[in-house]
Formats: structure tokens, C-alpha cells, sequence
């Protein structure tokens, strides 16, 4: 058999199951898709996929499945990954658009990848100490208590109320304010703590004591949020997947609960040329995910932090990919500086 013809009738065989769910036979492939020759050549040609590990007969069932293996070969032979529609990419922009906030972001994000790929969706939180100063903004909300505001360049929000230990009129915390802004503005939020002394140092004098008491509350504020999150929808979708785990949803299911496995696997996962990495089966490190595969890109202003899609080994990868990458795309347009 000739490679080409072996990676159509591989292509045909992945499609056809991944479409009907169940085992698929010569006599299926010659009637549905256009591939020149016999269903006893077609049946040669699969005895051979076989014979190499690409595919495989359930049971004692006359149709064949493709392996991890299958899968994996399938997969890269994927040159270059669809673009979505027009419709999809509006329905992107209008729901990933209009909020600012990191949160709402990342959980919209997830929602709508979930509904695009019927998979469960995963995002993680950009790590904060690869971020950089955005913004900063001190709100009086009483003589001595003022709410700290500390945006990074992630969209990442944190805040905190303190109590600065001197009454501040608005001008005097204005003045701060700007003066906390004009040193720290793109610095990255790591090396905060090296910087606030000088910047409380350079101020006035009658204020000291404020400014300490300031910056104190902007480095608990860098430091807060440096643990690895992430956050996930459509779970459901993975239930409605249930025959698609032979062995047991339920390792799968703890691998996500499991929020460490989920974000080891993620960074671990290197990255492709095409722009989306594809992890299948066994592949996975973990042996809870040896019957899932991870759809996964980087995104972001620096692209360290990764956003995907889990589910059965028996999926629609150029879709999926195809989803996963524009997703990712638009959250870093949104993201980014």
C-alpha cells in the first residue's frame, strides 16, 4: 500500500469514527468516501494499518477503531490548522469582548470553548510574577482607610483596604498615588519589594509613615496571587462522553479536580509549529488520562500561560485545534498591552 492511500484510508477510518462512534469496516469506507479502489484492497489496506498498530478491532467486532498510535499519525498529518468561520469568529469577539476584568475574562473564555468543542475547557491564570505594573489607584474611603488597586499588565485586579495610620486629605493621596505610578508604571510585580524603599524614601517627609504603610499593602498585593490557577467549564460534556472511557471516567474526572496534575500537564506540554500542541492518550504523563486527549496553546502578552480542551481520544482534532487556536488569539488581543 502506498503511504498516501494509507493515510487516506487512516483519514477515513478517524473521521468515520469520530462521527458515529462506532467501528468502521472496508465495505462503510468504500461507500462513503471516494477512494479509487475495491473493498477487498480496502480491506488489505486496513489489515495493514493494523499490522502497524494504527488501528484496531474491539471485541470481536468486523469493524476497526484507530489507535492512540492512529490518532497520533492522523494528527500530524494536519499541515496547517483550519480557520474558523465567519459566525464563529463573531461569536468569539462578541463574547470575549467588553470586560476588562481578568476573572470574567478567563470564565468566559472557558464557557464558550466548552460550547465550541463539546469538550471540557481549560484556562490557567497567567502566573502575576511575570506580569507588569498597569495601573495603581489609592481610594480614600475614610480619613485613615484607603482601598489599594493594583491592575496588572494580565488584567489580572487585586485590591485590599489598609489602614495608612495618618489622616490623608485627597490632594496628599493623589500625590502618592502618582508618585508610586511614575516609578513602578511596567515594572515587573517580582522585583516590587527591591523598589518600594526607594520610592517611599524619595517622598515627603510628613508623609512617610502613609507612604510605608502604602507600599507595604502594594507588595502583599504582587505577592497574593503568585499560586498557579486555573479555572474550567463543561464537565457535563464529559459525561455525555462516558462510552468514550472504556476503563473509567472516574480517573479522568480527578485529574481535573486535581488542579496540580491538570496544570503540570499543561506546562509540560512543549509547543508545535502549527501553533497548537495535541497530547493523546498515553502520551499523557499521568495515567488517570490515558484514555483523554489535551488540546492545549499558549496565549498571552509573554505566552507562558496555556488555554485548552480535554476529552476522549475519539475526537474532532482539526476542529478542536482549529477552536483552540483562535480562542487563544483573541484572548491574548485582549490581554495584551
Amino acid at each position: 500500500m502506498s503511504e498516501p492511500r494509507k493515510l487516506e484510508v487512516l483519514r477515513a477510518i478517524v473521521e468515520d469514527y469520530v462521527h458515529s462512534r462506532e467501528p468502521v469496516g472496508s465495505k462503510a469506507l468504500v461507500e462513503r468516501h471516494h477512494l479509487g479502489v475495491s473493498s477487498a484492497t480496502i480491506r488489505n489496506d486496513m489489515a495493514a494499518l493494523e499490522d502497524e498498530g494504527l488501528i484496531t478491532a474491539p471485541h470481536t467486532s468486523a469493524g476497526r477503531i484507530p489507535t492512540d498510535k492512529g490518532y497520533r499519525l492522523f494528527v500530524d498529518q494536519i499541515s496547517a490548522v483550519k480557520p474558523l468561520s465567519p459566525a464563529e469568529r463573531r461569536a468569539i469577539q462578541a463574547l470575549l469582548e467588553g470586560s476588562e476584568d481578568l476573572d470574567d475574562v478567563l470564565d468566559r473564555t472557558v464557557r464558550l470553548l466548552a460550547q465550541l468543542t463539546n469538550q471540557v475547557a481549560v484556562v490557567q491564570y497567567p502566573l502575576l510574577s511575570r506580569a507588569r505594573v498597569r495601573h495603581i489607584e489609592f481610594v480614600l474611603l475614610a480619613p485613615r482607610k484607603v482601598l489599594m488597586v493594583l491592575i496588572a499588565d494580565t488584567g489580572k485586579v487585586e485590591q485590599r483596604v489598609i489602614d495608612v495610620g495618618q489622616d490623608l486629605p485627597d490632594d496628599a493621596l493623589a500625590e502618592l498615588r502618582t508618585r508610586f505610578l511614575a516609578s513602578l508604571s511596567g515594572t515587573p510585580l517580582s522585583l516590587l519589594p527591591q523598589l518600594l524603599p526607594a520610592v517611599v524614601a524619595g517622598g515627603p517627609p510628613a508623609r512617610r509613615g502613609a507612604a510605608q504603610a502604602l507600599a507595604r499593602g502594594l507588595e502583599a498585593l504582587a505577592t497574593s496571587s503568585r499560586e498557579e490557577r486555573m479555572v474550567m467549564a463543561g464537565t457535563a460534556n464529559l459525561a455525555r462522553s462516558n462510552v468514550d472511557f472504556p476503563l473509567s471516567i472516574g480517573p479522568v474526572l480527578e485529574a481535573l479536580e486535581e488542579q496540580v496534575v491538570m496544570l503540570r500537564l499543561l506546562s509540560e506540554m512543549a509547543e508545535d509549529p502549527r501553533g497548537v500542541t495535541v497530547s493523546i492518550g498515553r502520551e499523557n504523563p499521568y495515567d488517570g488520562l490515558a484514555e483523554a486527549s489535551v488540546v492545549a496553546t499558549a496565549y498571552g502578552p509573554d505566552a507562558t500561560a496555556k488555554v485548552g480542551v480535554l476529552g476522549p481520544t475519539r475526537m474532532d482534532y482539526p476542529t478542536t485545534m482549529a477552536a483552540v487556536r483562535a480562542v487563544a488569539r483573541y484572548l491574548s488581543r485582549i490581554l495584551g498591552p
